[in-house]
């Protein structure tokens, strides 16, 4: 019963979701309400806790979203209605009758509605256990995101939370990774903005939309706005530099730190590989500065584990710490290529076997393959196997060490000790 309660719930947000984006805000409001009566039913029916857990948490996102809709469908309720004030003339008097929306404001609402895409609707699932090592980051970004909204009373006086955080460093260590966790954990509004988000051939509308998304995130504090990739728009000042790309940035830096606007409840997260490329203002915006460096043998070893996951393999407890030793110099992702590439090679030894063998699993004869000189062998490919007889042979430590073997680190060390200058002088260690 729950699973089909479950299930007609999940449908439905999804078709909420699809509303939403194609900024059919009323029937996604509606959608979202329906769906919160089907998940009520599935939650009464659910017996497991772990489900019942992540079905309250999406409940409440959705709640969440449902609630944004009700405001703005009802404001904009307001404003068509003529019921508000009467705009006001140039010399003080009222300018009589309803008030026909101006071209700029047109541009404005669709402006905004480019804007609202980039508002997370869905949680990425991320948490903070998920993330290997990275300490020090997670510590700052608590304090930045998560505190304030919890723990409102301990920010107060001259104690202010973070309000811009850099996370730099070699590429695949985890900066975006870190950014998930902080749109899954934390109670806010998260906004992912790339440069395509905010740079437009149209002279003017640039800035507009850097105006407009800080604009947006004040309306629905408290809010983060992560832009990743960051040292593509704000590149360091020179003759060099278009004109387009120097009113941006300057933008940004009026609204993230500039006089009449106000900081309170807004998080700006961003995130680059090559932190040296930023200009220096920019730079000094971002009062936390964190290096987000390769992982130490503790942190491959966790690595492995997680990107493991559930599937099954042949390892011990002690092979992580010999996957740790044997990937010095490879980064997070690189991790996820070698674990990846490993967990294939039973795969591939299916498609190359010459000779299957039957092995007994939970009282139900199988096959699995084996050498020419196996015993009870039996010549055969993958083809004449059924699919409900095959059993893949175990994932052992030897693939992985054939995969490490394979693959190389992706990051040269010209760049690591780079990154370790730029942090002596202007960073702080994220591990």
């Amino acid at each position: 019963m729950s699973v089909n309660f479950r299930d007609r719930a999940i449908a439905e947000v999804q078709k909420a979701i699809a509303a939403d984006n194609e900024k059919e805000y009323q029937k996604a409001f509606d959608l979202y309400m329906s769906s919160m009566e089907l998940w009520v039913k599935a939650l009464k029916w659910e017996k497991n806790k772990a489900i019942k857990a992540t079905m309250q948490e999406k409940m409440a996102t959705y709640l969440d979203r449902a609630e944004k809709l009700k405001q703005f469908l009802q404001s904009e309720s307001e404003a068509n209605a003529g019921g508000g004030k009467t705009p006001m003339g140039a010399n003080g008097s009222s300018a009589g009758g309803k008030a026909k929306p101006s071209a700029e404001d047109e541009d404005n609402k669709k402006l905004r509605n480019a804007l609202s895409g980039a508002i997370l609707q869905e949680r990425p699932n991320v948490r903070w256990e998920d993330i290997a090592g990275l300490e020090g980051a997670k510590e700052t970004l608590k304090e930045a995101v998560v505190l304030p909204i919890k723990f409102p009373n301990l920010f107060q006086g001259k104690r202010q939370a973070w309000k811009g955080i850099l996370l730099y460093g070699p590429p695949g260590t985890g900066k975006s990774y870190l950014a998930k966790a902080v749109a899954t954990e934390a109670n806010s509004t998260f906004f992912s903005i790339s440069s395509s988000d905010l740079v437009s051939k149209w002279m003017g509308e640039s800035e507009r939309l850097v105006k407009l998304l800080f604009s947006m995130a004040r309306e629905n504090k408290p809010s983060v706005i992560f832009i990743d990739e960051i040292d593509a728009l704000c590149g360091p000042r020179g003759e060099g530099e278009s004109e387009a790309s120097r009113r941006i940035k300057t933008e940004i830096l009026v609204q993230m730190d500039g006089v009449g606007n106000d900081s309170r409840g807004i998080l700006v997260l961003g995130a680059t590989n090559i932190p040296w490329q930023l200009d220096a203002a920019i730079r000094r915006r971002f009062q936390r500065r964190v290096h987000i460096g390769l992982p130490d043998p503790n942190g491959r070893a966790r690595m492995f584990k997680l990107a493991i996951g559930d599937t099954d393999t042949a390892l011990e407890a002690s092979d992580y710490s010999t996957l740790a030793s044997l990937s010095d110099g490879f980064s997070g992702s690189d991790i996820s290529n070698v674990v990846q590439h490993a967990l294939m090679r039973p795969v591939r030894k299916i498609l190359q076997a010459t000779h299957f063998k039957p092995v007994m699993k939970n009282g139900k004869r199988m096959l699995t393959p084996c050498s020419p000189g196996d015993p009870e062998r039996i010549e055969m490919t993958y083809d004449d196997v059924k699919p409900d007889e095959l059993m893949a042979p175990d994932v052992a430590l030897q693939d992985f060490e054939i995969a490490l073997g394979d693959s190389h680190p992706t990051v040269s060390k010209d760049d690591i000790e780079r990154q370790i200058e730029w942090t002596n002088e202007f960073g702080s260690e994220g591990a």
